[in-house]
């Protein structure tokens, strides 16, 4: 029993360094740049929006006649000036992406209507994104059933002021779970924004997945498009949005030891472990709702040695007691 005692503390640890809150999780070639308004060298220029932007209400002046007017700030031109600075593109000038003719006010229709740019023109064909597969999620959103909309664009799920990657450097999943919804929700839950793209009628998101067992546990612990897209395992976030006949509804397909979540929601995490501590799924060992297999090393030869140890231990105490009898 000493020897086991010795080595549960052991086993503890082991599994404190794999658990994916823990230091393996921190990736020591990934650079951490410190964001915020403070280290935006255009954080002066920028305010020349933000001052109207970030606020609820503007004001509006005629010079000519002298008469100043307060009026609310149209939500859809509201930027949260901190969402900003925390964004992704938190070290950019407004104007590297809008037209320097913003800096006129009032703006011109024309300007209001200027043509949004969409994802690929930054980031494809560049070495420096090549991880990341903006070609290819190009590719799978031309297949999407979002293609279809009119109007629809990479800004109505990526808002370039406010966006955040959460699923590749985050170690809280409930984070990237609520965040990842929120997305689709914007539109799929809220009427207004939904109406501004589709003639259809309102969607009634709870009402629509009835059918599934202990609803709100599933809406909390896996992202819609867990269920809604086709799996890429080249990508780490699916695009392929699919139409809504062809959703996953087979439990199996989710809660099995192949589950499909190792290759969507789990899918950079059980990637980043296999590579520092040889798990093909270690985080499912503290999300523990879906079926799952452990392949740490020294995971696998700790129990062998405890196994063993307790074995050697039962025999010896069997032996003595029989000797004993004697």
């Amino acid at each position: 029993m000493k020897a086991l005692l010795v080595f549960i503390p052991i086993l503890g640890a082991i599994i404190y360094l794999t658990d994916n809150n823990g230091p393996l999780m921190q990736d020591p070639d990934e650079v951490v740049f410190e964001k915020g308004m403070t280290n935006n060298i255009f954080a002066e220029d920028n305010e020349l929006c933000l001052r109207c932007h970030s606020e609820n209400m503007y004001e509006l002046t005629d010079t000519i006649l002298g008469v100043k007017e307060k009026r609310h700030m149209c939500e859809d031109y509201f930027i949260e000036r901190d969402d900003y600075y925390q964004s992704n593109h938190w070290s950019f000038a407004c104007t590297d992406c809008h037209s320097d003719e913003f800096k006129k006010f009032p703006h011109q229709v024309f300007e209001r209507l200027e043509e949004h740019f969409a994802c690929n023109d930054c980031h494809a064909y560049d070495d420096d994104y090549a991880q990341y597969q903006f070609e290819n999620i190009e590719v799978e959103y031309i297949e999407s059933t979002h293609v279809n909309v009119e109007g629809f664009s990479c800004w109505k799920c990526h808002n370039p002021h406010s966006y955040k990657i959460t699923n590749r450097n985050t170690i809280n999943l409930e984070e990237t779970i609520l965040y990842d919804n929120n997305i689709c929700l914007a539109c799929h839950g809220n009427f207004k924004n939904y109406e501004l793209l589709t003639d259809h009628e309102e969607v009634n998101i709870v009402r629509n997945h009835e059918w599934l067992p202990n609803e709100a546990t599933h809406f909390k612990n896996v992202r819609c498009i867990e269920c809604h897209t086709e799996i890429n395992d080249s990508i780490l976030v699916a695009h392929k949005l699919l139409p809504k006949d062809q959703a996953v509804k087979r439990c199996t397909e989710c809660h099995s030891s192949d589950s499909r979540l190792l290759t969507t929601l789990y899918k950079f995490q059980s990637v980043k472990l296999r590579r520092d501590a040889g798990f093909v799924n270690g985080v499912i060992l503290n999300q523990s709702y879906v079926i799952g297999a452990n392949r740490n090393k020294v995971l696998n030869a700790l129990s062998f040695i405890i196994f063993g140890g307790l074995l050697l231990v039962i025999l010896f105490h069997t032996t003595i007691r029989i000797v004993k009898r004697k």
